[in-house]
């Protein structure tokens, strides 16, 4: 199932809620916490900076666990953001473990963060993943 199928398969095709979804992902990846450099290390304090450094890296991407979504942003922050979406926990941590490596991915060709206003260019890139094929 491709990034955009999996959203829709839990969002029940909402397009107000994937809309949502993409400027979560987007505030995540490049306005809150510092940016990408923020969220890695907000990654790596919780011992899984690696795996967002394989996001960022032209390898394969690591994946990652809800859980583990769950304890690098917290908690409060997941129940927030899923009240804000209309989901619950659970799917919201199930849908930033399939598509947060996709979008960093996605924002990091060259292997490396990107210097600029980044989340200008990631509400670039990902729009491209809520597009439909």
């Amino acid at each position: 199932m491709d990034i955009l199928g999996a959203i829709n398969s839990a969002l029940g095709s909402q397009p107000k809620k994937q809309d949502d979804l993409m400027s979560v992902v987007a505030n995540l990846i490049g306005g809150q916490s510092g940016g990408l450099n923020g969220l890695l290390s907000q990654f790596a304090a919780k011992g899984l900076g690696d795996v967002f450094e394989s996001w960022i890296g032209t390898g394969k991407n690591a994946s990652i666990s809800p859980n583990q979504i769950q304890d690098v942003l917290g908690s409060d922050q997941i129940k927030n953001i899923a009240s804000k979406l209309g989901l619950n926990s659970n799917d919201l941590l199930n849908q930033l473990s399939g598509i947060l490596p996709q979008a960093v991915d996605k924002i990091t060709p060259e292997g490396k963060i990107p210097q600029g206003d980044i989340l200008s260019q990631g509400m670039e890139v990902l729009g491209g993943l809520f597009e439909k094929k």
